[in-house]
């Protein structure tokens, strides 16, 4: 790791983007193999990733970060396997760099198609998460982009470690360590200049907190991946299966609730409040989830607070959920999208009009039928590791892969024609 003290952050930038046209023409087979010893080496230093993590926990806890925010910088013995399975994944998926799509032939005898291509330098700023900094980098590597990583104060010996793995990798593979930069500098006013950098920056994710975000986006000069927060509902319909219903809404809310596809708002037919809000209590009780109920909903509850019109815009990242009765499916669909963030919405029916039309209606980036919120990732969908979620239509839409991190060039084949 460099020495802040020996250059400033436009120099840092400038340096990424004389790098990317190296990683822009590297082969797949040159980037899988990069990826596959970056994957063998965070496994190697297990012990020492746990080591510098464990600095950033107790300096956390120290300043009272809360529990969901310690959740996701924690580094452990499985999340560590899951960093390395997770960039063994990425070698497993196809290269989207020079693929060619769409040739057709014009009356004059062109042929024209679109070619993918890289973005170019990419920017992450982004809290806790330590797991970004390899994931981030294997995505942005393998789709032929330089990276800069400027993580958060709280994560900074995690980072740093992470960071001297991939430089160490890129070092054995004689491949410049400009192209994956970490930012050694945490303070915000590198965020600030960071954002003015459009010269060498094509785009920017930031991932993180909603003031994070917005912050990045209010400043920024350089187009940015926007995704707020993760108000994701749960919406049980009369027609449901009331066993699967609350597996998904245990799972959806439980299981890992400092996550941005964890449920928050739980939706319920009234013609089945009745059956199944007191077996939802029950199941949430041993999780001690606090409820923010309706009105109606606050009697199959112990200790349940009414909900307030802030609750239902509210990303907990905590066991907590806000729950509401609603008359019929179109009160659901009007619910949803009044207090929607755009990122997953789930239904819980046997109908399946109205599972398709709650698809149709439903425009969130991700919308399923039957199935956990948690399903909401790149992995799970088939991505690999997401390098983050766009909640703005523009360029991506929901959990961002390999595809989402290139864009398209046209591309010309003739034989001589001139236009007359």
């Amino acid at each position: 790791m460099s020495d802040v003290s020996q250059f400033d952050i436009a120099s840092l930038a400038q340096k990424a983007r004389q790098a990317s046209p190296v990683v822009a023409q590297l082969t797949t087979t040159q980037k899988n193999k990069v990826l596959m010893n970056m994957a063998a080496t965070v496994r190697a230093e297990k012990t020492m990733l746990i080591a510098e993590n464990s600095k950033d926990i107790d300096v956390g806890r120290a300043k009272g970060l809360s529990d969901a925010m310690l959740d996701r910088l924690l580094l452990t013995d499985d999340r560590i396997e899951g960093i390395a399975s997770a960039i063994e994944e990425i070698v497993a998926l196809a290269d989207p760099v020079g693929s060619v799509s769409g040739l057709k032939k014009r009356p004059n005898g062109i042929e024209v198609g679109k070619m993918r291509i890289p973005l170019g330098v990419i920017a992450m700023i982004y809290e806790a998460r330590p797991n970004v900094t390899a994931e981030a980098a294997a995505l942005c590597l393998k789709s032929g982009n330089a990276v800069i990583l400027r993580g958060g104060s709280e994560a900074v010996h995690s980072n740093r470690a992470i960071s001297d793995l991939w430089h160490q990798v890129l070092q054995d593979f004689a491949i410049p360590t400009e192209i994956i930069t970490i930012v050694p500098n945490t303070d915000r006013s590198v965020i600030t200049e960071l954002l003015t950098l459009n010269e060498y920056i094509d785009l920017v994710i930031p991932r993180g907190g909603e003031a994070l975000i917005r912050y990045v986006s209010d400043n920024s000069r350089i187009p940015v991946i926007q995704h707020y927060k993760g108000v994701c509902h749960l919406y049980i319909d009369n027609d449901a299966d009331l066993g699967q219903a609350i597996e998904i809404l245990v799972n959806g809310k439980t299981q890992r609730p400092s996550a941005c596809n964890a449920i928050e708002t739980l939706l319920v037919h009234s013609d089945i409040a009745d059956t199944f809000l007191p077996n939802a209590a029950q199941a949430l009780a041993p999780f001690a989830v606090k409820i923010h109920s309706c009105e109606a909903s606050s009697k199959y509850f112990e200790k349940a607070e009414l909900a307030t019109e802030d609750d239902y815009h509210a990303e907990y990242l905590a066991q907590e959920v806000a729950v509401r009765i609603v008359s019929d499916f179109d009160s659901a669909i009007a619910h949803i999208q009044q207090y929607s963030s755009d990122h997953t919405e789930v239904i819980v029916t046997q109908s399946y009009q109205r599972s398709r039309e709650f698809i149709r209606r439903i425009n969130s980036s991700v919308v399923m039928v039957n199935a956990s919120s948690r399903f909401s990732d790149g992995g799970e969908l088939g991505l690999g590791s997401e390098i983050g979620i766009s909640t703005s239509k523009l360029h991506a839409f929901g959990p961002m892969g390999l595809q989402a991190l290139t864009t398209e060039k046209f591309i010309v084949f003739g034989d001589g024609q001139i236009r007359g």
